[in-house]
């Protein structure tokens, strides 16, 4: 279940960042805002976060069993999905008639963004950081649902596949082969490394895709 949205920003934007994320990443998305509007050397674009309120239940695409502790993954990303579109259809009702939209994650927010992407083509790009492109068959998936945005945003953490657990350490190989296969798909692909493991700066992680997004879509059409 999608809960009540936080909104930074200017109301007016034409370029909209939606980001769907945890309780957990709310204390900083004002931080994030700010540093994506330093990155992009832009003020005039909107960021709308939108938290999750079960977040192994409502990103994951299908059910999957449990990888740390106990709690499996549900399966609820279609449910969220359907809340998802409900809301997009207000933001265009509000926004100016050529506003873009944008959407992006992290972690499993970010498997949640590329998933999401297959099934709407409601957004010019896609920012998906650190994401959680280990989930059981999803990039077999993603080679027969492609995309349908103009450009893809990936990063990863250079330390995040330098690990002894056995579904983690295959981030690497599989943020790899996700890159190869939208690209061959004709979308626009940018894979970034950052320093550190998956928990190092998600803020800034997350700013630097959103920054991303417009110019990088924008590549399409030039």
């Amino acid at each position: 279940m999608l809960k009540e949205a936080l909104r930074f920003g200017d109301p007016d934007a034409k370029d909209i960042l939606i980001q769907i994320t945890g309780e957990q990443e709310t204390d900083f998305l004002q931080k994030e805002f700010d540093q994506i509007c330093a990155l992009s050397g832009r003020e005039d674009i909107l960021l709308i976060a939108i938290p999750v309120s079960d977040w192994n239940m409502d990103l994951s695409p299908w059910e999957a069993p449990a990888v740390f502790g106990n709690e499996g993954f549900g399966g609820g990303a279609q449910k969220t999905l359907e809340e998802l579109s409900g809301r997009i259809r207000t933001i265009r009702s509000e926004a100016a008639a050529d506003a873009k939209l944008y959407l992006g994650g992290y972690s499993l927010a970010g498997l949640f963004a590329l998933w999401a992407g297959t099934r709407m083509d409601a957004f010019e790009g896609i920012a998906a950081a650190s994401p959680s492109v280990w989930f059981p068959g999803f990039t077999d998936y993603l080679k027969t649902h492609p995309v349908r945005a103009k450009y893809v945003y990936l990063s990863l953490g250079d330390r995040e596949e330098r690990t002894r657990h056995p579904v983690m350490r295959t981030v690497g190989d599989a943020i790899r082969e996700t890159e190869e296969i939208l690209k061959q798909q004709g979308i626009i692909t940018e894979l970034e490394w950052n320093p550190g493991n998956h928990f190092k700066e998600p803020d800034l992680r997350m700013a630097k895709g959103f920054a991303r997004l417009p110019d990088g879509s924008q590549k399409r059409s030039e």
